[in-house]
């Protein structure tokens, strides 16, 4: 789960890392009292959005007037910014922050993340930080500096110093950053975050070290320890297809392609998606049925699937173990008699109480085509949409026997 940047400013606040004052703005008749409350000689405003590259896209301005800040503020309040990030959809700015400006004498780059290749957390940093910050990871990857906190033994004094020697601090702000460097990492831990990025950390001209940009990354499956956390969740920054799927015990993660995918178990729905890759076609989503759905969440299941208007066909491919094949087969007869529209289907079962399954499913009277295993099924479903789309609408789909050719072998 993520949180807008003011959201963890106020975390960060309380483990004593140094942020500036700013104010939050929903609505632009709250602009100008808001605004008034800053007491430095320019203000920065802030789109509160789910995506990096806000200064880039326009999403970030620095103001020197009450005057002018009402005026930026207006613009971007309802506004939609797209970045690299959002895609060319972009995402409505529904709140800006208002923040104090300081005199930035160096910015850098850090951040903690959960690093599951070394069961340990990793500080990246770089003495070069800002909006350039990817370009100098594309450009000037040495200049990217990677430590390891074991979990063990926490902050040592070795962090602090391999981080001061690099953004080149002197003692008195070395201390700063150890003091700095241990509140974010506790952050992390008490807070089960994935990953916390301050970009940039910057140091000013009275030599204190601020973070004047800041991201956070919550571990959703450790939500239940942070109930005051779950309150930041802005479901409006979400796909609101995979916010309902949540809501049903579904895991369900939309993506850009035709086929949607009906699979139980994280593993079967990664080989389904390769296996439609390699095929030639293209997964519209990752959905994990789980293991003891009934049918009424396999209902569901297609109903979040068909709302993507992108999707053109569906495979299912189930591995009966806990959850039976046969609860699989009534569960997609009774969701396609509520069909919206019509796409091709094509169902492969394995395991569990599969004959039953199979046998539902002929005896339906609906038109689903059974195959038997995961390949077949993919280069079934392929075949059909490329049937239906053809001549005029086969972009982006591609017969198996251009495959290799489209996958770059």
């Amino acid at each position: 789960m993520n949180i807008h940047e003011y959201q963890a400013k106020n975390l960060l606040r309380a483990y004593g890392v140094g942020v500036l004052n700013g104010y939050l703005v929903e609505e632009i008749g709250n602009l100008e009292c808001q605004a008034r409350k800053i007491e430095t000689d320019v203000a920065v405003i802030k789109a509160q959005i789910h995506a990096g590259g806000r200064g880039k896209a326009g999403g970030v301005k620095v103001v020197k007037t009450l005057d002018e800040a009402v005026a930026v503020g207006t613009q971007l309040l309802g506004s939609k910014l797209v970045t690299h990030q959002t895609g060319p959809e972009g995402k409505r700015v529904n709140k800006i922050y208002i923040e104090e400006g300081c005199s930035i004498l160096q910015e850098f780059y850090l951040s903690l993340l959960v690093d599951r290749s070394s069961g340990q957390v990793a500080i990246v940093a770089s003495r070069e930080g800002g909006v350039e910050i990817e370009e100098v990871a594309k450009m000037n990857p040495e200049s990217i500096v990677k430590l390891y906190i074991d979990p063990a033994i926490g902050i040592k004094a070795f962090h602090t110093r391999r981080l001061a020697n690099l953004f080149e601090l002197d003692n008195s702000q070395r201390a700063k950053l150890s003091f700095l460097l241990i509140g974010l990492y506790n952050c992390l831990i008490e807070m089960d975050l994935d990953m916390a990025e301050i970009n940039p950390l910057v140091l000013t001209e009275s030599g204190d070290l601020i973070a004047l940009d800041a991201k956070m990354s919550f571990d959703d499956n450790a939500l239940f320890r942070h109930k005051e956390v779950e309150q930041l969740r802005d479901l409006s920054e979400e796909n609101q297809k995979e916010t309902e799927a949540a809501a049903v015990g579904l895991s369900y993660i939309a993506l850009e392609g035709e086929i949607g995918c009906l699979v139980n178990g994280a593993g079967l729905a990664m080989a389904t998606m390769d296996a439609i890759h390699h095929a030639g076609g293209t997964p519209a989503n990752f959905l994990d049925v789980g293991g003891s759905a009934n049918t009424a969440m396999v209902a569901r299941a297609f109903d979040i699937i068909l709302s993507d208007e992108k999707v053109k066909g569906i495979f299912v491919n189930i591995f009966g173990g806990i959850m039976h094949c046969d609860t699989i087969a009534r569960g997609i007869i009774e969701a396609a008699k509520t069909f919206k529209r019509q796409v091709p289907i094509v169902v492969r079962l394995e395991g569990t109480n599969v004959d039953r399954g199979q046998f539902f499913l002929e005896q339906s009277g609906l038109n689903f085509k059974t195959v038997k295993t995961m390949d077949e099924g993919a280069e079934a479903i392929v075949k059909m949409i490329l049937e239906q789309n053809a001549p005029n609408e086969s972009k982006g789909m591609i017969g198996k026997e251009n495959a290799d050719e489209h996958m770059g072998r």
